[in-house]
C-alpha cells in the first residue's frame, strides 16, 4: 500500500474507485465499504484508493467536542494497509479544508486530484461546508463529472444494530472492550512508553508493572481491571497481561493522575522508557478501595489468575490487527 501525504503525488493515476472517510479505528463497516471499492477497482482495472484526513473534522470544526478516536494516524494507516487497499491519500483538514464547498471538493479533489471513476461511501456520508453535501449531490455532480457513486448501506451486527466508530466508542468507555471488538474485528489498542510509577507493584505487592499514561486523544477504558495482550517493542514478543485503568483508589483518591499499569504474566525485564502496546480483551471487575495492601494484594493474585485462565482461551493475536472472537458485519 502507498501512503500519500496530499494530492501531489496522485498524478500518475489515469483513474480510480474512491472511497472517503475519518475511518477512525478501521472496524468491520469500514472494511466492508473498502472492500466494495476494491473488488469495483479489480473489476474495472483501476486503483482502489482510500481518502481520509490526518485528523478528525470535528477538531476544527467543534475543537471542544472531539470525540477519543479509536486510533491515532500511525494505526489508523498500518490497519489500512491489511485491507489491500492500493493507496492511502491523507488530506490535512485545516479551516481551508473545512470552508471548501461540496462543489470544490469534488472537483480539486475526486476529479483533478484522483481522477475518480467511481466513489463508494457510506449512505449517509455527508461532506462540504457545513456538511451540505450528501449521496445524492454527490450523484448529481458526478453524472456532470462523469464518475459513478455507490451509496454503500450502513453495516450491521447479528443484532441488527449499526457498526460505527461513535459506537464503539460508547463501548470502549463503558469498558465492554470485548463487545467492542466484536465491532472492531480486532482488540481495541492502546500503546505508549512505560512511565516510571511509584515502585510499589513490586517492592510491597510482589507484582511489578508497567505504567502507561492514558494516551491523549484516544478512546482509554472504563476504570477497572482487564485482561490484555501486551506487545513488546519492535516485535519482541507478546505477553497475557492484567491491567488496571484508573487513579489507584487504594492509595489516592478522585483527581489522582490515571495510570494503565500492567503486569505481564511470565515476564521479567525492564521495560522503563520503552513503548508498549495493550490490547483489551475483557474487564473483569470495576476499580475498588481495599482496606489495606494485604487485601489488595490477594485480589491482584485473583486477578492475575483470572486473566491468565482467560487469555489461555485464545492464542495471542497478530500484534496490530488480531482477531477476537468477533461477529462479522454486513450491509
Amino acid at each position: 500500500m502507498e501512503v500519500l501525504r496530499g494530492l501531489e503525488g496522485a498524478a500518475g493515476l489515469s483513474g480510480s474507485v474512491v472511497t472517503v472517510g475519518t475511518y477512525d479505528g478501521v472496524h468491520l463497516g469500514h472494511r466492508a465499504l473498502i472492500g466494495e471499492a476494491r473488488r469495483r477497482a479489480s473489476e474495472a482495472g483501476l486503483a482502489s484508493v482510500v481518502l481520509t484526513f490526518d485528523r478528525h473534522p470535528a477538531a476544527v470544526l467543534r475543537p471542544d467536542r472531539v470525540p477519543p478516536l479509536l486510533t491515532d494516524l500511525d494505526d489508523k494507516l498500518a490497519l489500512l494497509a491489511t485491507t489491500g487497499v492500493d493507496l492511502v491519500v491523507v488530506l490535512t483538514f485545516d479551516e481551508q479544508r473545512a470552508n471548501e464547498s461540496a462543489e470544490e471538493f469534488v472537483s480539486e479533489v475526486l476529479v483533478r486530484g484522483l481522477r475518480a471513476r467511481q466513489v463508494v461511501v457510506g449512505e449517509n456520508f455527508r461532506f462540504g461546508h457545513g456538511r451540505k453535501g450528501d449521496v445524492a449531490l454527490l450523484r448529481e455532480l458526478g453524472a456532470v463529472e462523469g464518475f459513478e457513486v455507490v451509496g454503500w448501506p450502513l453495516a450491521t451486527d447479528p443484532s441488527g444494530q449499526p457498526v460505527s466508530s461513535t459506537r464503539v466508542r460508547a463501548l470502549v468507555h463503558e469498558g465492554r472492550v470485548a463487545e467492542a471488538a466484536a465491532l472492531l474485528g480486532r482488540y481495541h489498542r492502546l500503546a505508549g512508553p512505560v512511565v516510571p510509577g511509584d515502585r510499589r507493584g513490586g517492592q510491597a505487592l510482589g507484582m511489578p508493572t508497567a505504567n502507561l499514561l492514558p494516551p491523549a486523544g484516544l478512546a482509554v477504558p472504563a476504570d477497572g481491571v482487564y485482561a490484555c495482550w501486551a506487545d513488546l517493542p519492535e516485535g519482541a514478543g507478546c505477553f497475557p497481561a492484567v491491567v488496571s485503568v484508573g487513579d489507584r483508589p487504594t492509595f489516592y483518591g478522585p483527581g489522582a493522575t490515571r495510570l494503565l499499569e500492567a503486569h505481564l504474566l511470565g515476564f521479567a525485564g525492564d521495560l522503563y522508557g520503552q513503548r508498549l502496546g495493550l490490547r483489551f480483551v475483557e474487564r473483569h471487575r470495576p476499580q475498588e478501595r481495599f482496606a489495606d495492601t494485604a487485601a489488595l494484594r490477594q485480589a491482584m493474585v485473583e486477578d492475575a489468575r483470572w486473566a491468565a485462565g482467560r487469555l489461555a482461551e485464545d492464542a495471542p493475536p497478530d500484534p496490530l490487527v488480531g482477531s477476537p472472537p468477533g461477529a462479522t458485519a454486513g450491509p
